[in-house]
């Protein structure tokens, strides 16, 4: 018997965002490997998208079990690293303005080649066919137009945004078929599908930068487990850039600011330095990369609902 998706939802009174009003409500769906993927990756965006009042939703693989956390984080009545990371994300949620997290069940898998791929839980040892169920019944619940997720090489690499790119594409085609797990509802496609993105041109210019600094690109980050060589060569094409509000620039501050346990002790993305001041030059739009369907060549999209009428964004 398949296992469901865990839903939470959450208190929209303590966002305290102005929402803006949108002819016809759209519904967005970000599916992600880890509780701080929302914030450290298309947070800016997902609080865009609230503001004007779409639905937008969170599907979070994992607890992010594997994150490293130092003792100090630890809140009360909070017994382990999930439960850390998991309170963050809620803290983050309601920032953001999302209208309901989802928890497909799976464990943090931690970096390659770590103890933590072993854990039988966890989310790279997962069946593709049973993650894309879930995300599946997701999708024929709330019915979002647009679906977000991470790019197929997972980013920086990571095991779990690999994994969860596979099974968010897997979804994307299944949702639509009656066919297929009919145990998840009723069909529903949705119209869009697309790749969170960074513009590698500035990625480029870290790499040549950090030796001069001391520092190493092919070993970056808290853990030294990052190769930012690598990034380099893996771009994909341009098809979106949202432009992004002082407000909206603000909650994915704030957002990513619940996530103390690793913003500041663990392996978040850093806010100082030479990466920190790339980030503020790129920092006022977040690019995506259209997976389905196929863009037109040279043309940039401004809005990821761009080319769906109001009836599509109200079913």
């Amino acid at each position: 018997m398949p296992v469901p998706p865990i839903k939470f939802r959450l208190n929209q009174d303590k966002i305290g965002l102005e929402v803006l009003s949108m002819p016809g409500d759209g519904v967005l769906l970000f599916i992600g490997a880890h509780p701080d993927d929302e914030s450290f990756g298309p947070g800016a965006t997902l609080a865009h998208y609230a503001l004007m009042g779409v639905k937008v939703y969170y599907a979070c693989a994992t607890r992010g079990e594997a994150g490293t956390i130092d003792p100090q984080f630890f809140m009360s009545g909070l017994a382990d690293s999930g439960d850390v990371r998991w309170a963050e994300l809620q803290c983050a949620g309601r920032v953001l303005g999302l209208s309901a997290i989802f928890h497909l069940g799976y464990r943090d898998s931690g970096m390659a080649g770590s103890a933590d791929n072993r854990h039988p839980q966890a989310l790279v040892n997962a069946p593709v066919e049973q993650v894309a169920g879930r995300i599946v019944r997701i999708i024929r619940e709330i019915k979002p137009q647009v679906i977000l997720t991470h790019d197929p090489c997972g980013d920086y690499g990571h095991p779990d945004h690999v994994a969860v790119n596979r099974a968010a594409v897997e979804a994307f085609r299944a949702a639509g078929d009656g066919g297929r797990y009919p145990e998840a509802g009723a069909p529903f496609q949705p119209s869009k599908l697309y790749y969170s993105v960074f513009p590698r041109r500035l990625l480029k210019l870290a790499v040549r930068l950090l030796p001069l600094l001391g520092q190493n690109p092919k070993k970056f980050g808290r853990n030294k487990d990052i190769d930012l060589t690598r990034l380099t060569g893996e771009c994909l094409p341009v098809h979106a850039r949202v432009k992004l509000s002082r407000a909206e620039l603000k909650a994915r501050g704030d957002a990513s600011a619940c996530h103390c346990s690793q913003l500041y002790g663990g392996g978040g993305p850093p806010r100082a330095g030479l990466l920190g001041l790339i980030e503020k030059l790129i920092g006022r739009r977040d690019s995506f990369s259209r997976a389905f369907p196929p863009a037109v060549t040279g043309t940039v999209e401004r809005d990821l609902f761009e080319g769906l009428d109001q009836d599509s964004k109200a079913r």
